[in-house]
C-alpha cells in the first residue's frame, strides 16, 4: 500500500502535518513542496519488494536531485544512479557510498569519467565501444582499475511516449546488442578495466513487468555466453522506469506504482539468478513523484469565447512536463470554495500557447489570490525547470511531520546578470 501524505483537513490541503496555505503565505509561490515521509515510504516499499535478493536500489537522481532528499534516501540505504559528474557529486555530498553509485549517460566527459574512476564507484556503465576505450585510457592515467558495466540496447519497446523510450534499436542509448560480447572481451583483456555488470534501461513510465522480463531473457543468454568464455559478471543492472499513477493523489491508496515492484523479484530475478549474484534497480519517479506538489497562486481568471482560463504564477519554466510530454497532473485548490465545478485551462504567464499546467480540468470556483496545488510533481519538476522569459526558479520546501524548511531558496535575480561580461 503506497501512501500519499497529502489530504484535506477541515477544508485545507495539508502535506503531512503542515497546512499548505501557511506555506504558500509565508514562503510565496511558485514553490515545490516535498513530503519526506512519502519519499521514505516509497523507497522502503521498493527495497522491501527485493528482500531476499542481494540488491542495491540506486535512486535515479535525474528525477529530483535536491541534496536534502538524496541525503535522507542515503540514510535509508539507497544507492544512486547518476548521469553526470554533477549528480555523482550530489550523491557523494549526500552521503551515498561510492560503492553504491552507478554512472550512465551517452556523453560522459573525460572529467566525469575521471571522477567516477577516481572515487571507485560500483559501476561506470559504458554506452559505446569508443567510450570503453576512453575509460580505459583515463583509468590507466590514474593508475586505477575502473569497474565497468556495459549498457546494452536490447531492442525492447515499452510502447510509451517516444521521448521516454530508451531501449529500442533506434534510440541513442547503449551499445548495440550484437557488439556486447566484443565490448566485454575488450574489457576483460584490459589491465585497467574490470567488467562487472550488464546494464539495460528500456524507458520510463513502465506500467507492467513484461519489458523487464523480455530484457532479462536476453541478458541471461548473454551471461551464459560470457560464462563459457570465463568472463564472470557480478551484477545485472535492470535499469529503472517504474511508472506511477498520476491520478491517485490524496491519502492512502494502492497501486500508485505502475506495477507491483515485487514482480521484479518474482519474474525477473529467477531468470538472472543462475548467472549473477546481485541485482541493481534504478527507480526515480516511483520514489519521489507522489511526494511533491507545485504550489501556485491565481493571478487572473478570464474567459475568451466561452473558454475559461485560470492564469497562475507558475509556468512551463517551472513544470514543463505538460508542455513537453502532454503529461496530465491533477490540480487541486488549497482551500476549495463552494459552488459548481468549472471546466478550465490552468495556464502560466509565459508567452507561448504551450505554457499550460492542465487543460480541460474541473475546479471549484477560484478567485485572484487563491492557491492551487499541482499534484504528483515531485519528479522531473524542478530539475527540468529553467529561466525562460528571464523568470526566477521556484523555491523547494521539505516537509517532515508538522514542520517544514526551505531546502532551496527561490531565485531572486534575473538569470545571467551575475555572469554577464
Amino acid at each position: 500500500m503506497a501512501v500519499s501524505r497529502f489530504e484535506y483537513i477541515n477544508g485545507q490541503l495539508f502535506c503531512e502535518g503542515v497546512d499548505l496555505a501557511e506555506v504558500a503565505g509565508a514562503e510565496g509561490t511558485p514553490s515545490y513542496v516535498y513530503s519526506l515521509g512519502t519519499v521514505a515510504e516509497n523507497f522502503r516499499q521498493i527495497d522491501a519488494a527485493l528482500e531476499g535478493i542481494d540488491h542495491v536500489v540506486c535512486y535515479a537522481l535525474k528525477a529530483n536531485s535536491n541534496v536534502a532528499l538524496v541525503r535522507r534516501l542515503a540514510k535509508l540505504g539507497s544507492g544512486a544512479d547518476a548521469v553526470s559528474g554533477g549528480e555523482i557529486a550530489i550523491a557523494l555530498e549526500a552521503g551515498v557510498p561510492p560503492e553504491k553509485i552507478v554512472f550512465a549517460g551517452v556523453g560522459k566527459r573525460d572529467t566525469e569519467i575521471r571522477l567516477a574512476v577516481d572515487r571507485g564507484i560500483l559501476a561506470l556503465n559504458v554506452e559505446s565501444l569508443q567510450e570503453l576505450k576512453v575509460v580505459g585510457q583515463v583509468a590507466e592515467k590514474l593508475g586505477k582499475v575502473a569497474c565497468v558495466g556495459m549498457r546494452l540496447n536490447p531492442g525492447v519497446d515499452i510502447e510509451g511516449h517516444p521521448y521516454l523510450t530508451t531501449g529500442r534499436a533506434v534510440d541513442k542509448f547503449g551499445i548495440q546488442w550484437e557488439h556486447g560480447l566484443e565490448a566485454f572481451r575488450y574489457a576483460a583483456k584490459h589491465r585497467y578495466l574490470e567488467p562487472v555488470a550488464v546494464h539495460c534501461h528500456v524507458g520510463s513510465m513502465i506500467d507492467k513487468v513484461d519489458p523487464y522480463v523480455r530484457t532479462a531473457k536476453k541478458i541471461a543468454e548473454l551471461l551464459a555466453k560470457l560464462g563459457k568464455e570465463g568472463i564472470q559478471i557480478e551484477h545485472v543492472d535492470i535499469g529503472g522506469g517504474l511508472g506511477v499513477d498520476y491520478s491517485r493523489v490524496l491519502g492512502a491508496h494502492g497501486d500508485v506504482f505502475g506495477f507491483d515492484p515485487g514482480e521484479i523479484a518474482e519474474k525477473v530475478w529467477p531468470i538472472l539468478a543462475p548467472h549473477v549474484s546481485k541485482l541493481v534497480f534504478e527507480p526515480g519517479r516511483a520514489i519521489v513523484a507522489s511526494a511533491g506538489v507545485l504550489l501556485t497562486r491565481v493571478l487572473y481568471v478570464k474567459e475568451t469565447l466561452g473558454k475559461r482560463f485560470v492564469v497562475v504564477d507558475a509556468a512551463m519554466n517551472d513544470l514543463i512536463r505538460p508542455a513537453l510530454y502532454g503529461a496530465k497532473h491533477v490540480v487541486l485548490p488549497v482551500a476549495p470554495r463552494t459552488g459548481s465545478l468549472w471546466k478550465v485551462d490552468v495556464v502560466g504567464p509565459i508567452c507561448e500557447s504551450g505554457d499550460f499546467l492542465a487543460k480541460d480540468v474541473e475546479l471549484p470556483p477560484v478567485e485572484r489570490g487563491d492557491w492551487l496545488a499541482v499534484m504528483t510533481a515531485g519528479a522531473y519538476g524542478y530539475v527540468l525547470s529553467s529561466n525562460y522569459n528571464a523568470r526566477p526558479r521556484a523555491a523547494e520546501i521539505l516537509v517532515e511531520g508538522d514542520k517544514y524548511r526551505v531546502v532551496r531558496e527561490r531565485e531572486t535575480s534575473v538569470w545571467g546578470v551575475e555572469t554577464w561580461v
